[in-house]
Order: C-alpha cells, then structure tokens, then sequence
C-alpha cells in the first residue's frame, strides 16, 4: 500500500478545444516526462487558482 494520501474522487470533466497539433504536441511530451496530460492539467489548475485567490485575497 503506497504512502501518498488519497486524494478527492474525480468525478468531473472539463471539456476544452485545442489545435490537433498542440493537443499532439502536449500528449507526446507528457508521454516523454512520463506523465499524463490529464494530470498536468490538474497540476495546472490548482497551482492558477493558488496564484489567482493570493491576489484576490491582497486585494481585499
């Protein structure tokens, strides 16, 4: 059993339109980091919204 907590269910999608040869791109260097593209973005959204409530919550 690994050590790593688990985290919250995935039960959402989130639908987004890109260029074939980004989406191709993306994918085969995710491939090549071995990671997941899925993964990178969730990686991406988080560490936007952590940035993105800092500056809100300066602003107030």
């Amino acid at each position: 059993m690994s050590g790593r907590k688990k985290s919250k269910t995935k039960n959402s999608q989130l639908v987004i339109r890109i260029n074939d040869e980004e989406r191709d791109q993306f994918i085969a260097l995710c491939d090549e980091l071995d990671t997941s593209a899925a993964r990178e973005i969730r990686h991406f959204i988080r560490r936007f919204m952590a940035e993105h409530q800092a500056e809100t919550a300066d602003k107030t």
